[in-house]
């Protein structure tokens, strides 16, 4: 059942990461415009936003791919939480310097930090499953 539940959360959250990746490249304005806070952290720039939505699609198709490949899951997964907990903490920090107030780490948390918190979850879990793995092995 956990099993089921892990792989299932993986593919919703690349799903998720894809469709922001996508809507990214293909409308950065629409995008910049339509998320809260985006606007109040600097200029429209659509050639950073396009190589933020090539990121995007990169960790969401890790998610997907590691979702399908056991064998890849460990590392599938753990690359992009890296990444998305580096965005997350780099948001904690904004605040901590002074940048945001405290107040935009309750509007960011749906789509900063709970996909961190998702994939430290996923790849812990997928730690767990390896070691099984290996354990098996050698029996």
């Amino acid at each position: 059942m956990l099993k089921l539940l892990c792989i299932g959360t993986a593919i919703a959250l690349g799903l998720v990461l894809e469709a922001n990746g996508l809507f990214m490249l293909i409308s950065p304005e629409n995008w910049y415009f339509s998320v809260p806070g985006v606007t109040t952290t600097g200029p429209f720039n659509q050639h950073f936003l396009r190589d933020i939505g090539l990121i995007f699609i990169l960790i969401g198709a890790a998610f997907l791919v590691g979702a399908a490949q056991r064998k890849y899951r460990l590392l599938l997964w753990s690359a992009p939480t890296i990444w998305l907990s580096g965005h997350a903490l780099f948001h904690f920090w904004e605040v901590a310097v002074g940048i945001c107030g405290p107040s935009a780490l309750a509007r960011d948390f749906s789509a900063v930090t709970l996909p961190a918190l998702i994939g430290i979850a996923l790849t812990a879990w997928a730690i767990g499953e390896a070691k099984n793995a290996d354990r098996k092995q050698f029996e």
